[in-house]
């Protein structure tokens, strides 16, 4: 093992090395450059839709092409096309009010960090790799790209994407499994992006930390999903199915249980898997109903079940052929009724089609049951009147949706990242683009300003002006 990490380390520093010769803070790419490479990523990313969507289908078994197509290939060129956009006004160097009694002007200035690394997951193989890295570039930055092991498919389509049409120089695809991956996290980056769980994500930042390269991580966590007592239960069923079955739940911002009233969870499991059975006709065969990623993440999953079964929770499932479905490495969409709060499926990200339901009293033991765990990525909650701002104003999330889930991902100007556990950073918009850049502080002083203003001997003016300001 200890000759294959230092063979990938060799390799990678290899092209970490080639990276940052050919970066030039004195000649970073202008504006134009920076958007013409987009415009390229972009007609690259439309002339092989079809080889995107085959390649992340061989990698799940059977994936959702509208899926693909919407969270995957549309999100990434909404992005690039928000970044074109937006970009001269974004890298434009901003005035800042000079609150010191010197005379001077105050400008940020945002820079190119140099060459930054990122690390993608597996669940969505291509948007998770692409937002980041075409950023990164629109930032002015080199990259490198360290896709997931378990999309191999998708993998070699990055290698094939770039190689043809840009310079290693710039963009950069290194593949393999955890050695690789464990000396990409230990290259001096300028800047380093990491999506995938928290577990990995803490071995991420330790490494980064040794070469103290600024990191942003986008973890995952067990986000709740609220449903106030005034909630329309019909209408609410539709969306936190959509948004947990999307991609087979496995999606770092899926809803990972529900809060309900009292008395209330069989009537909330039953509209949701009611509503699956409107979704898909035939689970086994059904195009749109992903496949569970790979045999370990499935078998996990299914322990999660057995474990709550033996423990006496209740399961509801959208009725299906369980035989033809494990043949497809499929889970059907399931509803577990108020599991214990210690029991394992709620204990670490489902990551997969079950979700927990838990009852609660009132709305501050709801709150009190949520704040008492890590930070979630995401938070959702259901209702009317203030009840919501309540829940809100009372947790903290790395982002919330109200009346929906999973939706805020596709507003632009929202930032998307996580707090505490489930991770630090953001990026989207432009958020994104000051993640990738470091903004630097200008200030001018003019000439005729008389340097006894500062420096010894310290005389009457002097004392005056610091009066002035402490006061």
């Amino acid at each position: 093992m200890d000759g294959l990490q230092n063979d990938a380390a060799a390799v990678l520093q290899t092209v970490f090395d080639r990276q940052k010769d050919a970066f030039s803070f004195a000649h970073a790419e202008d504006l134009n450059a920076r958007r013409h490479k987009l415009e390229r990523i972009e007609n690259l990313i439309r002339t092989r839709q079809d080889d995107i969507v085959k390649a992340i289908e061989k990698d799940y078994g059977t994936r959702s092409s509208a899926e693909t197509l919407s969270a995957e290939i549309a999100m990434t060129l909404s992005a690039s096309k928000d970044l074109r956009k937006h970009l001269k006004h974004w890298a434009l160097p901003r005035r800042v009010k000079n609150g010191s009694p010197i005379p001077g002007k105050a400008i940020i200035q945002p820079r190119p960090k140099g060459v930054v690394g990122v690390i993608s997951p597996w669940n969505y193989p291509f948007q998770l790799a692409m937002i980041p890295l075409i950023t990164a570039i629109a930032a002015g930055n080199h990259v490198m790209l360290k896709p997931s092991e378990f999309t191999p498919h998708t993998s070699k389509l990055f290698e094939d994407f770039f190689i043809n049409d840009f310079d290693t120089a710039e963009i950069a695809v290194v593949t393999g499994g955890h050695d690789v991956g464990e000396a990409f996290s230990a290259l001096p980056f300028d800047h380093l992006f990491y999506t995938g769980s928290t577990k990995v994500g803490r071995l991420v930042a330790i490494a980064a930390a040794k070469n103290l390269t600024p990191v942003t991580l986008e973890l995952g966590g067990k986000s709740p999903c609220v449903i106030l007592p005034d909630a329309d239960i019909a209408e609410a069923a539709k969306t936190i199915a959509f948004g947990k079955f999307y991609n087979a739940g496995q999606t770092c911002v899926a809803p990972d249980y529900l809060l309900v009233p009292k008395d209330q969870a069989e009537k909330i499991g039953k509209a949701i898997i009611e509503t699956t059975t409107d979704f898909y006709e035939d689970l086994a065969t059904e195009p749109d109903y992903t496949s569970i990623i790979n045999e370990d993440h499935y078998d996990r999953l299914n322990k999660l079940v057995s474990q709550c079964v033996s423990e006496g929770v209740a399961l509801l499932r959208t009725p299906s052929d369980e035989q033809a479905l494990k043949a497809k490495r499929k889970i059907a969409p399931t509803v577990l009724l108020n599991p214990a709060g210690t029991s394992a499926i709620m204990e670490d990200e489902i990551f997969g089609p079950l979700l927990p339901i838990l009852e609660y009293e009132s709305v501050e033991e709801a709150i009190a049951f949520i704040n008492k765990r890590d930070h979630p990525l995401a938070l959702y909650v259901y209702g009317g009147g203030d009840g919501c701002d309540t829940i809100l104003q009372s947790t903290t999330s790395g982002g919330a949706c109200v009346n929906g889930t999973i939706l805020h991902l596709m507003i632009e100007n929202l930032p998307f990242g996580g707090v505490g556990h489930s991770g630090y950073g953001a990026y989207h918009g432009e958020r994104g683009f000051r993640e990738f850049s470091h903004d630097r502080a200008v200030f001018n002083l003019p000439k005729w300003v008389p340097k006894s203003l500062i420096t010894p001997p310290y005389g009457k003016l002097f004392y005056t002006l610091l009066k002035k300001q402490m006061r």
